[in-house]
């Protein structure tokens, strides 16, 4: 019997635990000395090829991949450390690599990248090296990849736990939300579009006039009254780069390392809006000053409109809310009168089909018995209506049902405190 199969086999088995033990002993050192550890060992490795090291986010192969641009594989000589964590509401599994070494397939050529992920004094980060056959390779791949992870195209750049992921999902309800769809009292709507609409046309003369182009504008009141909604609509409306902030803590960065994170993204993507949903939450004790030195201090944010949303202002510093530098106008957002019911119960009933529409003095009449609703509260009325209805889905009976609703929901808010 030939002993070659054996020896080859040993060979492969040799080479395999070399790989993963210069991996393992590298990620036993200090972070600093760790990535030139194996920076070094790769150049040593590949000295007939070219090796790229990057921390660049924008670098983020894994993503490109899943867009299908690239095609993704293990290397088969190292031990992939993948990491599965559950999505309850899509009922799925995520799964993310830790510490990879890839062969990634691309436009007819191949290059591997080595993927390294580990504490530092700010948190987490992820360092990759690029292995390419030529400078040229290795340049094209690495600008397609960062190209296209900067582009905020048919997605939206959410802020959350320590890092920018595009949200497909919230792009999408963006572009449900229109102008035409929301409803607010008196001039609210047509005040909030004009000032920033206005901003963005307005930066030569913000320049003669020496006045730092940049806008805040934060949006008060009670939950359930629109804000979201708002703030939806007019990104719509107009038309620029969004970038979403849901959290400035992480689990392993510091919330002063997160908020430049931030502000750095911002200012690289401006003309942008810069969405701070629910302020009060944001802003602890620990990151207030640092918060206020980024939006106002000596970075200019040239070009960024920051619009911060909060239930609570009586929680915030009047640092915050009281200098007219940081948020230059608030825009109070109230419980709905009659006319704004009424127009907001007509608007849902336009979409519906004969058969389920309830008349127009039965809509008149729920405008009219539903003072002290939000518009939360009014969406979970015509909710229940309609799920209601669908049991009968008889005509006409719509009118009787939304005042059945109507007087359960209004006792079940009085139960709360509510009503």
């Amino acid at each position: 019997m030939s002993i070659a199969p054996l020896l080859i086999e040993r060979d492969r088995t040799d080479n395999l635990f070399a790989r993963q033990r210069f991996i393992y002993d590298a990620l036993c050192t200090p972070a600093a000395a760790m990535v030139y550890r194996v920076g070094e060992e790769l150049a040593a490795r590949f000295c007939d090829k070219v090796v790229m090291k990057s921390s660049d986010w924008d670098f983020d192969v894994e993503e490109y991949a899943g867009a299908g641009l690239c095609a993704l594989r293990p290397h088969e000589a190292f031990y992939a450390d993948l990491d599965a964590n559950w999505i309850p509401d899509h009922s799925l599994i995520s799964r993310s690599y830790d510490q990879a070494w890839y062969r990634v397939g691309w436009q007819g050529a191949e290059v591997e990248v080595v993927r390294l992920t580990f504490p530092n004094a700010c948190g987490e980060q992820t360092v990759r090296w690029l292995i390419a056959d030529t400078p040229d390779l290795a340049d094209a791949f690495f600008a397609a990849v960062c190209i296209w992870n900067s582009k905020i195209e048919d997605a939206i750049m959410v802020f959350q736990d320590g890092y920018w992921q595009k949200n497909r999902d919230l792009y999408l309800a963006i572009q449900r939300a229109t102008l035409d769809t929301l409803v607010l009292g008196g001039t609210l709507k047509q005040d909030l579009y004009r000032d920033l609409a206005a901003f963005f046309e307005s930066r030569p003369i913000y320049e003669r006039a020496g006045i730092a182009w940049k806008r805040g504008i934060v949006l008060i009141g009670p939950p359930g009254n629109g804000k979201t909604h708002a703030v939806m609509a007019l990104i719509n409306a107009l038309d620029k780069s969004c970038l979403y902030v849901k959290s400035f803590s992480s689990q392993h960065a510091d919330d002063h390392h997160n908020i430049r994170t931030v502000f750095v993204q911002a200012r690289e993507t401006a003309p942008c809006i810069l969405v701070l949903e629910d302020l009060d939450s944001l802003i602890t004790d620990h990151n207030r000053s640092f918060f206020l030195n980024e939006l106002d201090g000596f970075a200019a944010n040239t070009g960024v409109v920051t619009i911060a949303s909060t239930n609570y202002p009586e929680r915030l510093d009047p640092a915050i809310m009281a200098r007219p530098s940081r948020f230059d106008r608030k825009y109070h957002f109230g419980l709905p009168g009659a006319e704004e019911r009424l127009a907001y119960l007509e608007l849902w009933g336009a979409g519906l089909d004969d058969a389920m529409r309830p008349g127009s003095s039965a809509v008149a009449q729920v405008a009219a018995e539903t003072a002290g609703f939000s518009f939360a509260y009014l969406k979970e009325l015509l909710v229940a209506s309609t799920v209601r209805w669908a049991e009968r889905q008889e005509a006409g009976t719509m009118d009787q049902i939304m005042l059945v609703e109507l007087a359960a929901l209004r006792d079940q808010m009085s139960s709360a405190g509510l009503a």
